[in-house]
């Protein structure tokens, strides 16, 4: 039992109407689903340990009763103040009581509504199905030893052991004492023996001391050192009676030591310094990094290459220890021209979208001026390469004392209960399958090694040994293990560079078992949380429920470890450990299988094709339903299924195996994941994931992944705390909230931050309405909300931090949703607006959006650059590579920066003609072709979503009618207008990034983020009704000068609507196959909204996909509706690829990238020198490649390689005149015929 307090309250036997820890959320739905007044249960609290929830229906909304202890253990039901409350020894005592009429509840408890009892026989998970019998614990003391700086040792245990010690010296060995005394003797061998065996673990914790300050005295004073490692050791070798004494003798050791040890590296720290400037011989340092060289190719303009020629081919060198590029030319006369940079005269480098392995480099020519150079490198990886060695050499010249960012690996193997036998280096430098670093970044060291294995039979110590010895074999470094954290044999080990170990703070392990009946540890998780200078780290690392079928139970085994696992601030007990940190990682052996026959499970990997495998993966699929991962995100997966192999080979799949019970089947799957989430407005981009093929020792492969992740330092006012004319403000106009919930009780907002002294909290909500039983409108104007003040005002501090908000009911204080909000995009004289989800324990649960500012005061506006803002992705080149959606990220929530906020949100349905006016006059400037074809009238908003008004699955009978204020005063009534819903075969343009919106992923292929609602608007294009009785809608052009509309829409329009169908994506079976047979009840024609009503909907592209789920929840269908109904994106062409899976159509999604472009240096070209001719800027470029190579192609019959030559630097028919054979290769034309004709074909175009 969960916070249920104890047996006592409970009786002998739990009753059935006591629903032990179920959640707020699913209470509601057990109660709707009674759906009879009196209809009752008993759950526990949510937020106080120990307390009860006693939830009532009555008239079709949720009444919840706090049940509280008293300090003698008596239960009874929190009431208003001046009532006298009455006391209950047990739950089932209460419960009569309410049972009989007026009680004083909201009615008369009625009918029991019972848990559901889950068979024993339903939690039999014996590891994968590989042992008969769960594997036993390991045989180790503890389950948790992290031996990091904030390690806290459990000292009750130790202090109860000395406690005992003495009593049994006073009670029996001091009178033998006292005997010998009387005697004569001149000893205590008794007593000495007690003060021995109390001081024994002082004695070992002595020696651990004395031996570090011993190296520390071997460095700075070698002379006294010999003397003290003589002392340490006869004090070692001594024993017996002369223990106690020894004991002493070190503590004199270890004290001469301590006050003498830093004068004596003082003084030889100041004789090094003055006679070498070099770094002391004695400090670790890492392997120089050599000089790497990169063979490269100009990218110019069509027009330049006629007066100079063919492109030039140049090397870049990088010297990262000198901080210095080399450009050197390659002449015909075989002569060489290079030009050196310096680190400081790298101004940007600005990645290509549409070209993967593109880079602009802006160098500082002359003062105040720069110039751009586009350079083609090999590959892709190359490119990546390049960047990061520039990224090292900036950070390590840089006078920064604090970094910026860090580089973070992360493993996950399943060991399959064998250890190791060879080297797993190949895990730790991310060679083998899928996206793998270049061979010239492979060996670089990471600043943190985060390592989780399952199935791990290996003892703590040795498994972290054998990582340290593996680690420093490859960089040379001696890694600090920060902590480590079993259960049974799932572990997870941290351990960060040498130069980083102070940096670390705050850390936490934790564990939760999920095994049978939520009791054996075979199964569950282990986590480690800590924080990086002022950014906070989670890692889960977990073990789930095996069996192809059993989707439902590792679903909860996800939840549960979401909400009992102990990690981070205690402070923000009320959020998920989904929101308690900057970055959360989640790795492990997940499960999720295959839903695929097993011989074309093996015909794709066979073929290399994974897409239609990932189509069909259980997590992929779960995560589009909303079930679990919510907004995590995951890198794209190019490497075979990692699960299950035969042992000693990587050539084939075991996938049967014959039991007890009958013939097992374990198709080949994506056990082993690694995801993250990240705070909205944070950097992290994910550079490499995928696995080993060289270790064979389990049924598993191990499973790597690299992430760059922004950090921020621990902020020092240069100018003290601020003043009251210098104070920083946080301010709230107003917030307004959705909430899926029948209860109509009040609400209040707590808000968190690091940035506050403490959490404060709102008033309670001074709005309430609903159009439907199962949602809840409440609202806050800014009199409801409190200012908030933060500890410092330096725009430099501010723009790093976010503020978290908790919706919560006065009824219990039980909180309704949480979310996250950035700072930095909120900073301003202006108020901006924000728009996010609620979520809580994992569901998504509804909606928030509002108005603030974070106003600072002029005085400490100052700021600087972040090296990863140093990176960019071009913003002219927004095609993005062919074949690959074009997406855009955004983690946690959406901004929409108005000019001016003209209105309060409170003022709902209200638009004033100059909002109006300035909205026709961007659809008048709207290019034409953006608009889609056959749509003659775009009129303003589609918000007749339909999702609110429908609960899991069935459409409400009843929509209530168009409220009066909803209505535009500037229309009435307008016919609704027929537009056909796209054909099966259309698709929609993805939307690309305007400025102030997070920008895309700046390396390799676009992410998956699961579950991300966006809007049709974010790219300006027009909202197009999709369906008969549609709201009609216009064009509008920027959101960066409008408010977001309101919400929740208006009821729907007269006359059933059908919905038209077509699945995202190719698959075997539909996702959503039921609700395309959804009638939506008929209801008066509703006029459009004006502008600034509804709240922001994902604008689909084409057709919803069809629901097969019917618990799949009423926001995930809202969202669905919306695709359908109000397609917001003109149509694709055929030819272009489908959105990512679980991203609504036409919507852009990256969780790497969240914070706002920067606009690339400008440049300033001479014209004089002939070089120069080759220095452009690729935002006004004149290339034509991608169209003229493809018509060059077409022409010949070969445009099926289009796509590997672009992907290759090939986008220019005179850059192909220096084309050979290997790079016709490499771009994928392997066929020897198909290489003759197109070389022949550009040797008869050079004839010309």
């Amino acid at each position: 039992m969960a916070g249920g307090g104890g047996a006592s309250p409970l009786g002998p036997a739990p009753p059935m109407w006591y629903h032990r820890d179920l959640s707020r959320a699913a209470a509601e739905e057990l109660l709707a689903r009674a759906g009879r007044d009196g209809s009752f249960l008993v759950r526990d609290s949510e937020s106080v340990a120990g307390a009860y929830a006693l939830c009532v229906l009555f008239q079709k909304h949720v009444h919840t009763y706090r049940i509280l202890p008293d300090d003698e253990g008596f239960l009874a039901v929190q009431t208003s103040q001046g009532v006298q409350p009455k006391r209950f020894k047990t739950l089932l005592e209460l419960v009569s009581l309410y049972q009989q009429p007026s009680q004083g509840l909201v009615t008369t408890l009625l009918y029991t509504v019972d848990r559901e009892e889950t068979s024993l026989n339903d939690d039999r998970d014996y590891s994968d199905g590989e042992d008969e019998k769960p594997p036993l614990p390991p045989r180790s003391a503890s389950t948790s030893t992290p031996p990091g700086p904030e390690t806290v040792t459990d000292s009750a245990p130790a202090a109860n052991g000395l406690s005992t010690i003495s009593h049994e010296y006073l009670k029996g060995s001091y009178a033998l004492d006292l005997e010998a005394v009387k005697q004569g003797a001149s000893s205590l061998p008794h007593l000495n023996k007690t003060l021995v065996t109390s001081c024994k673990r002082l004695n070992g914790e002595v020696d651990k001391v004395l031996s570090g300050l011993e190296i520390l005295s071997k460095v700075f004073d070698q002379q006294s050192a010999f003397m003290v490692s003589k002392m340490i050791q006869q004090t070692m070798t001594q024993g017996g009676d002369q223990e106690l004494e020894n004991l002493v003798t070190k503590l004199a050791i270890l004290k001469d030591l301590l006050s003498s040890i830093e004068k004596k590296a003082l003084k030889a720290l100041q004789d090094l310094s003055s006679s070498s400037p070099c770094s002391p011989p004695f400090s670790m340092r890492q392997k120089a990094i050599p000089v790497q060289a990169f063979e490269v190719k100009v990218d110019v303009y069509l027009a330049e290459l006629t007066k100079i020629g063919k492109s030039q081919k140049y090397t870049l060198s990088v010297d990262v220890e000198v901080g210095r590029l080399v450009v050197m030319k390659k002449a015909k006369d075989s002569q060489e021209d290079w030009t050196t940079f310096t680190h400081d005269k790298i101004r940007q480098l600005i990645k290509s979208q549409r070209v993967q392995n593109k880079l602009g480099i802006v160098f500082e020519k002359e003062k105040d001026k720069s110039q751009r150079k586009d350079f083609v490198f090999a590959s892709a990886k190359k490119r990546e390469a390049f960047c990061q060695l520039l990224q090292l050499m900036k950070n390590k010249h840089s006078n920064q004392d604090e970094p910026d960012m860090i580089s973070i690996f992360i493993g996950t193997w399943n060991m399959g209960s064998v250890p190791s036998t060879k080297s797993v280096a190949s895990w730790v430098l991310c060679r083998g399958l899928g996206k793998t670093l270049d061979e010239m970044t492979v060996t670089i060291p990471h600043d943190l090694y985060v390592f989780g294995s399952q199935e791990n039979s290996v003892c703590d110590r040795e498994w972290v040994e054998s990582l340290r010895a593996i680690l420093k074999e490859q960089t040379e470094l001696d890694y600090k293990p920060i902590a480590i954290q079993t259960l049974w044999n799932i572990k997870i080990a941290v351990l960060v560079k040498p130069e980083h170990e102070n940096r670390i703070s705050h850390v936490g392990v934790s564990s939760v078992k999920t095994g049978i009946a939520n009791t054996l540890g075979n199964k569950g998780a282990v986590g480690v949380s800590f924080m990086f200078n002022g950014t906070s780290f989670g890692f889960v690392n977990c073990h789930l429920t095996s069996g192809n079928e059993k989707i439902g139970r590792r679903n909860q085994n996800y939840l549960d470890i979401l909400r009992l696992l102990n990690l981070g601030d205690k402070q923000l007990s009320s959020f998920d450990i989904s929101l308690r940190f900057t970055n959360l990682f989640w790795l492990g052996d997940l499960n999720y299988r295959l839903d695929m026959d097993i011989q074309e499970i093996l015909n794709y990997i066979n073929r290399k094709e994974f897409d239609p495998l990932l189509k069909v993966d259980q997590l992929n699929l779960e995560r589009e339903k909303s079930k679990i991962f919510l907004r995590f995100a995951e890198e794209e997966i190019s490497f075979p299924p990692t699960y299950r192999y035969e042992r000693g080979s990587r050539d084939t799949y075991v996938w049967q195996k014959q039991k007890a019970t009958g013939m097992r089947t374990n198709v080949p799957s994506w056990c082993d994941r690694i995801l993250w989430k990240s705070y909205p407005e944070t950097h992290i981009v994910c550079n490499s994931y995928g696995c080993t093929d060289d270790v064979v020792t389990s049924d598993h492969s191990p499973v790597f992944a690299t992430f760059e992740v922004g950090v921020t330092s621990q902020f020092v006012s240069k100018k003290g705390l601020p003043k009251s004319s210098e104070q920083a403000y946080i301010e709230f106009e107003s917030i307004e909230a959705i909430v899926k919930t029948a209860s109509r009780t009040k609400f209040f907002i707590e808000f968190y931050s690091t940035c506050l002294e403490e959490f404060k909290k709102s008033y309670e909500n001074d709005s309430q309405s609903s159009d439907n039983v199962n949602f809840l409108r409440v609202g806050w104007s800014n009199k409801q909300l409190t200012t908030l003040k933060p500890l410092l005002s330096e725009v430099e501090y501010l723009q790093d931090q976010h503020l978290l908000l908790t919706v919560k009911s006065l009824d219990g204080y039980e909180s309704y949703g949480e979310c996250v909000l950035a700072l930095k995009s909120m900073i301003g004289s202006t108020a901006q607006q924000f728009h996010t989800y609620l979520s809580h324990r994992g569901e998504e649960t509804g909606n928030i959006r509002g108005s603030m500012r974070v106003r600072v005061p002029s005085e400490r506006m100052g700021t600087r650059e972040r090296l990863y803002e140093w990176i960019s992705v071009d913003k002219d080149e927004t095609g993005g590579p062919k074949g690959k959606p074009n997406v855009v990220s955004r983690v946690g929530h959406e901004y929409i920066k108005p000019t001016a906020i003209r209105k309060q949100l409170g003022e709902l349905g209200k638009v004033s003609e100059e909002g109006e006016r300035s909205g026709k006059e961007e659809a008048a400037a709207r290019p034409k072709q953006e608009a889609p074809d056959g749509d003659p009238s775009i009129s303003k908003n589609c918000y007749n979503n339909p999702a609110y008004y429908i609960l899991e699955g069935v459409p409400n009978q009843s929509a209530a009618a168009l409220s009066p204020e909803l209505l535009s005063p500037t229309s009435a009534n307008p016919p609704a207008i027929k537009v056909p819903l796209p054909s099966a075969g259309t698709r929609t343009k993805p939307p690309f990034v305007i400025p102030g919106h997070p920008r895309r992923p700046a390396t390799g292929p676009p992410v998956r983020a699961i579950s991300e609602e966006g809007s049709s608007d974010d790219d300006g294009g027009p909202c197009v009704p999709g369906a008969q009785g549609g709201g009609v809608g216009t064009a509008v052009g920027s959101t960066l000068n409008r408010p977001p509309p309101d919400f929740p829409p208006p009821p729907l329009p007269k006359g059933a609507l059908e919905m038209a169908t077509e699945a995202p994506f190719a698959k075997p079976r539909p996702i959503y196959p039921d609700l395309a047979e959804v009638k939506i009840p008929a209801a008066p024609p509703a006029a459009p909204l004006a502008l600034g009503e509804g709240f922001r909907r994902g604008g689909g592209a084409a057709g919803p996909g069809v629901l097969d789920d019917q618990s799949c929840s009423v926001l995930q269908m809202a969202k669905t509706l919306s695709e359908s109904e109000f397609p917001g994106q003109p149509p694709r062409a055929p030819s272009a690829p489908p959105p990512l899976r679980g991203q609504p159509m036409g919507l852009g999604l990256d969780a790497c990238r969240t914070f706002p472009p920067r606009n690339p240096i400008p440049e300033s070209i001479a014209e004089d020198m002939p070089e120069e001719a080759l220095w452009g800027s690729s935002s006004s470029s004149l290339s034509v490649g991608e169209s003229s190579v493809g018509e060059w192609l077409q022409r010949l019959g070969l445009e099926k390689y289009e796509q590997g030559l672009l992907h290759n630097g090939w986008d220019d028919l005179e850059f192909l005149s220096d084309i050979t054979e290997e790079d016709l290769e490499e771009a994928g034309v392997l066929d020897p015929a198909h290489k003759r004709i197109l070389l022949e074909s550009l040797r008869q175009q050079q004839q010309k």
